[in-house]
């Protein structure tokens, strides 16, 4: 199985590259994994609605120039599904039954993400109802990526 992540922005802070690169490495036994960072926009304080849109889609044409026809496509979006840990590990396990064998996940920067991108998602999924930077996010997500294989394989991990 190949995962993709898209993500807007790169990590600045040394603390959240060390965490990406530790489930990277884990990871590494469950699947192939790529990473892409896509250039984030400047996002000035005050800025109104019309110029969040504009800001949201100049990314939205970066993310989609990498989103792959056969990929699954899940978005990580505030009002998407919100699984839990294993019902998401089941979901993974049954796109590889299904012969899906390459997973997209894209994580927009802090002002979310263009519609046309949520357009060319299968799935929008959420981990909360909060709001996280996007550096985190990236963490988050691999970590529940990495849970979803142990899951999968029964192979212990902590509750």
């Amino acid at each position: 199985m190949k995962i993709t992540l898209i993500c807007v922005g790169k990590i600045k802070e040394d603390f959240y590259r060390k965490a990406v690169s530790e489930y990277v490495k884990r990871l590494g036994r469950y699947c192939r994994l790529e990473m892409i960072e896509v250039a984030d926009e400047k996002t000035p304080d005050h800025i109104g609605s019309a110029e969040e849109e504009l800001i949201k889609e100049k990314e939205a044409a970066r993310i989609l120039k990498f989103i792959k026809e056969d990929a699954y496509v899940f978005t990580l979006e505030i009002q998407g599904k919100n699984p839990d840990s294993v019902s998401f590990a089941n979901q993974l396990n049954q796109l590889a039954v299904q012969g899906k064998s390459h997973i997209t996940f894209v994580i927009g920067g802090s002002l979310g993400l263009h519609k046309s991108v949520s357009k060319a998602a299968n799935q929008a999924i959420s981990f909360s109802n909060m709001t996280f930077p996007h550096q985190l996010m990236r963490v988050i997500l691999l970590e529940q990526i990495y849970r979803g294989y142990r899951i999968n394989k029964g192979e212990p991990y902590h509750k």
